[in-house]
């Protein structure tokens, strides 16, 4: 067993432990011990990553840097608190970084373990209570929802319910040329328990909505909550129904082909509802063009290596809760908090999956959830209903509605 030195001071008593245990010290400060580190490493059968810990920041100096590159593939690595070389507050990385296998975090998860991309150089987080929960904040800056906390948000109707109490959702989504997007937000929010679909599109894909989801009605009425944009392309009579609805004071959620009409919006002060009412979702790319609008030049990529960051920004410029998709999905409020939810699969990365996303969230927000909750809420849903149908294999966005009512059963009666 050996512990290699990469600074000029460690942790005493730890030393001592290990002395005592029979291990040895390699001090990869010098030239003799260097080259005995790197070797140490390139026969190691486990590592156990403690370069840095959660008062780090910035990236990792030399020679922890050249060191962690040298990790060899396929050796399992253990992490303290957080691989080192990420950010502990944003999960931003800058530099070389340990990617771990498992991290053994203590006293709480820091946010780095929640926030992409370091979440996915954390491996599996294990938390190891060391007595702080009397010293934690009461509302931590970014959060989860569990399993339970779902469960106790989720809106069960009551007998005396009908389908008007249960919500009403208007649904503007889908185009000839995508007509499968409307067709799958208006199943997920049918699977996750709206009360009525009023779906608003062209004759062809209100056809094809009817055949897949023949419990949605045509055309407009009153409804609680409305689900924008998704798969529209240019429609005179969608486009002036977006506008409406926008314009409506009723909760929205804005997707793909609302984004735009949205931002352009409440960026000039046009706020019929606030935050609470308002879930747009774009992914790292759309979310890049929306602060493109307001005059910021954002690439994909700067999105994808600051997500926090970005989503924030975006939600203070709007006044507008943001939930940015991923593997790892933000709901960003713009008072500062979020959401970090990573509940699914990675097979769920296909065509469709967003829309079924907004469908569950409208549905939600139809029944009277406020935004941030329902982004989280149908983040933690639609993950789990993808593991469900994936079972650790492809999967279609089809499927995960399908699955969204099992698994709605499954967390209010677990």
């Amino acid at each position: 067993m050996d512990a290699v030195l990469v600074g000029t001071d460690a942790y005493v008593p730890g030393l001592s432990e290990l002395r005592r245990l029979g291990g040895s010290f390699l001090d990869a400060l010098s030239d003799e011990g260097s080259k005995a580190a790197f070797d140490a490493l390139s026969a190691a059968d486990l590592i156990v990553d403690g370069i840095v810990g959660d008062r780090g920041n910035g990236g990792l100096r030399s020679p922890a840097d050249a060191l962690v590159d040298a990790i060899p593939r396929g050796v399992p690595v253990i992490a303290v608190d957080l691989p080192s070389g990420v950010d502990p507050d944003t999960g931003e990385i800058v530099g070389s970084h340990v990617t771990a296998d498992v991290t053994v975090t203590f006293g709480t998860f820091k946010p780095c373990l929640f926030a992409p991309p370091a979440a996915h150089a954390a491996g599996r987080t294990v938390l190891v209570d060391v007595g702080l929960g009397n010293d934690l904040p009461e509302r931590a800056p970014l959060r989860r929802l569990t399993r339970t906390g779902v469960a106790a948000r989720w809106p069960v109707p009551a007998r005396p319910d009908h389908k008007y109490t249960r919500g009403v959702l208007g649904v503007i989504a889908g185009s000839d040329t995508y007509p499968g997007a409307a067709v799958l937000a208006a199943r997920g929010a049918v699977r996750a328990g709206v009360g009525v679909v009023r779906y608003v599109g062209p004759p062809r894909v209100t056809d094809h909505v009817i055949l897949a989801v023949p419990e949605a009605v045509p055309g407009l009425g009153r409804v609680q909550a409305w689900l924008l944009g998704s798969g529209v392309e240019s429609d005179e009579t969608q486009d002036r129904g977006i506008a409406q609805a926008l314009d409506s004071g009723l909760p929205c959620v804005v997707d793909a082909g609302a984004l735009e009409e949205c931002v352009r919006r409440r960026s000039a002060g046009t706020r019929p509802i606030g935050a609470d009412g308002i879930l747009m979702t774009p992914h790292a790319g759309e979310l890049a063009r929306m602060l493109g609008l307001l005059g910021h030049h954002v690439s994909r990529a700067d999105v994808e290596s600051r997500p926090m960051h970005h989503a924030a920004w975006l939600a203070a410029e709007t006044e507008a809760t943001v939930l940015l998709k991923g593997s790892t999905t933000l709901i960003a409020s713009p008072s500062g908090w979020m959401y970090s939810q990573s509940d699914g699969t990675s097979w769920m990365a296909t065509a469709g999956s967003g829309d079924v996303l907004a469908g569950v969230a409208g549905a939600l927000m139809a029944a009277g959830i406020k935004a941030p909750d329902a982004g989280a809420m149908a983040a933690l849903v639609h993950g789990v209903a993808g593991n469900h149908a994936s079972n650790g294999g492809p999967v279609s966005a089809s499927a995960m509605a399908d699955a969204i009512p099992g698994v709605v059963a499954e967390l209010l009666h677990h």
